[in-house]
């Protein structure tokens, strides 16, 4: 769509946005920031803002996007001054039954009222959320909710009283999801009070809240408790909030129990490392690990680092390891795979030995759990058991499981295994990798899986890094070398890949003398995919070769390939002997 100025501008915005297809008019309300440009702000107060109110019964997809752009609309009706004249449309979107629409129309309300002065927020933002509040359609009142915290700051103490008045009405509301959106909204409203407010007038809302008889609503208690806990005198904290938080650990309903267990490093840092200690630990914490239904103990096992550094090392031990252990038998794949992801993180709240001691057997069980999520989610964080379990352990106990996974039949978890091996042997050394470890390594190089071959050669590069390029000439170029004769086309490729993985590290004399002969030799491959590579990898190769090696053996190669029978081997050789002659002519400029 084209607009010329302020010509027009509004009748074009009319054809398209009245157009029976909904892609263009989808197109229209997108470019109505353009429309709103042109005309300037006074016409787009008074003649765009009316048009686009009459198109509010328009498609779901139409209202999101327009929803969207009234949020950057501001600056386009005039500033801070004019801001208010957005309300009207927003106020209408925030109320229709279609959810994304009305959570964007809140979201862009939030952007409008935080640039109005605060004279216009009391006079039409508030007029607007006592609109929302007493009509009789749902919708409106629970977009209500999620809008009190914005500007609230701005306002005179009266009308602060009357807003919070107005929130304690829809947090009693007759309907569960006003009551439920309520509840959201809560903690945030309640962070913009002080102290005696919040817990004078918030704290009665929130208790009645966290006894709703709908578990939508009582979903939303930790969180709010969480906030609460920032503004409440200790008292009432300890006396009013912890029960309440043992109490939805318990709850008859999973969901309500789940968002304990969803919380509970953010319950531990509110409570205190003394309440999380014993209080905490002991009503919920160890309950939800051994909660009924998967699903929450899922999500407390996955918790279970970020709770446990607020708990003292004697009851990791003597409570919170011997639950998780029984979580590592337990019948549900995902428990224990979530268990797996975290449980070597809580081994900095122990300390070496006492890690050793209680954590690495439930480690190296669930090393072997059937489960290849299982395994894999361990194999993630072998790295972190390294601060923690010295070479006497890795060699005794995790190396016999690695070699094991080395070859499971899940191509992941072999993936997985390779990514560790260079950290694995910085910490052995080179002469227990070269007894223990190298033929794995190179017996990767041939795995079925591409992506497994891949890594494989990745690896070799990070082994050469640790060890040294005289190390990788004397142990792993030999071992590649042997296979560019290999009657399987995709081993000699490989061969060829790690020779090109492997190059930048060398310096240019144990370049030549180890890794070109192979790439050389390989040019003559009746493979044409290999040619074609061997034409890539001469092309990486020629920046670390001396000019003689250029002239005499990477120039007549290459050369060759150029008359070779397959188009893309004639392609990437005459892009290597182009690319190879370009330093040559800029140097004779």
């Amino acid at each position: 769509m084209e607009v010329d100025g302020n010509i027009n501008a509004v009748s074009v915005l009319v054809d398209e946005l009245r157009h029976e297809d909904p892609k263009l008019r989808l197109q229209a309300i997108k470019k109505v920031q353009v429309i709103a440009s042109a005309l300037g702000p006074q016409r787009t107060r008074e003649e765009l803002l009316p048009f686009l109110n009459e198109t509010l019964d328009d498609d779901d997809e139409i209202l999101l996007a327009l929803a969207q752009e009234l949020g950057e609309f501001v600056e386009l009706v005039g500033g801070t001054l004019n801001a208010y004249h957005l309300l009207f449309l927003l106020e209408a979107l925030v109320a229709v039954d279609e959810a994304s629409v009305r959570d964007t129309a809140c979201k862009s309300m939030c952007k409008v009222v935080k640039q109005m002065s605060p004279e216009h927020i009391a006079e039409h933002f508030v007029a607007v959320l006592r609109r929302l509040v007493t009509r009789d359609w749902y919708t409106s009142r629970i977009a209500a909710c999620g809008l009190f915290q914005v500007g609230y700051d701005q306002l005179p103490a009266g009308i602060q009283a009357e807003m919070r008045a107005m929130f304690g009405q829809l947090c009693r509301d007759d309907l569960p999801l006003v009551r439920k959106a309520a509840a959201a909204a809560l903690g945030s409203f309640a962070s913009m009070m002080d102290s005696a407010t919040a817990n004078n007038e918030v704290m009665p809302l929130f208790l009645a809240l966290a006894q709703d008889r709908q578990d939508s609503v009582r979903c939303q208690t930790v969180e709010n408790a969480v906030a609460l806990s920032l503004l409440v005198p200790q008292d009432v904290k300890m006396n009013q909030l912890l029960p309440v938080i043992c109490a939805a650990a318990k709850d008859s309903a999973w969901r309500v129990r789940w968002s304990v267990g969803n919380k509970l490093p953010e319950i531990c840092a509110a409570m205190g490392p003394e309440i999380a200690s014993s209080t905490i630990c002991e009503m919920c914490f160890i309950p939800l690990l051994g909660d009924s239904e998967a699903e929450v103990k899922t999500v407390a096992a996955s918790r279970a680092h970020g709770a446990a550094q607020h708990i003292a090392p004697a009851q990791l031990i003597s409570k919170v390891i011997p639950a998780c252990s029984n979580l590592a038998r337990d019948g549900s794949e995902h428990v224990r795979a979530s268990l797996a992801s975290v449980v070597m993180k809580i081994s900095p709240y122990l300390g070496r030995d006492l890690a050793v001691q209680h954590l690495l057997p439930l480690f190296l069980q669930l090393l072997s759990d059937e489960s290849s999520e299982v395994r894999l989610n361990i194999i993630s964080n072998l790295e972190k058991v390294n601060d923690v379990v010295g070479i006497d352990q890795l060699s005794q106990s995790l190396l016999p499981a690695i070699v094991q996974l080395a070859e499971d039949r899940q191509w992941r978890v072999r993936l997985a295994i390779i990514e560790f091996i260079p950290t694995l042997a910085s910490q052995l050394g080179v002469q227990y990798f070269e007894e223990h470890l190298m033929e794995m390594c190179m017996g990767w190089l041939c795995d079925v899986v591409y992506s497994i071959r891949e890594a494989a050669t990745l690896n070799l590069q990070r082994l050469t890094q640790h060890f040294g390029v005289d190390w990788a000439c004397q142990h792993i170029v030999p071992r590649i070398a042997s296979m560019h004769t290999n009657a399987n086309y995709l081993y000699r490729m490989i061969s060829l890949h790690a020779a090109k993985v492997l190059a930048p590290l060398m310096v240019s004399d144990a370049l030549q003398a180890s890794v070109l002969p192979l790439v050389l030799e390989l040019a003559s491959d009746p493979v044409p995919n290999i040619r074609f590579n061997v034409a890539k990898t001469l092309e990486t190769l020629v920046l670390q070769l001396d000019d003689q090696a250029k002239a005499t053996l990477v120039t007549p190669c290459l050369q060759t390939l150029v008359a070779d029978s397959d188009g893309d081997v004639q392609y990437f050789a005459s892009r290597a002997l182009h690319r190879m002659q370009q330093p040559a002519v800029a140097s004779a400029h």
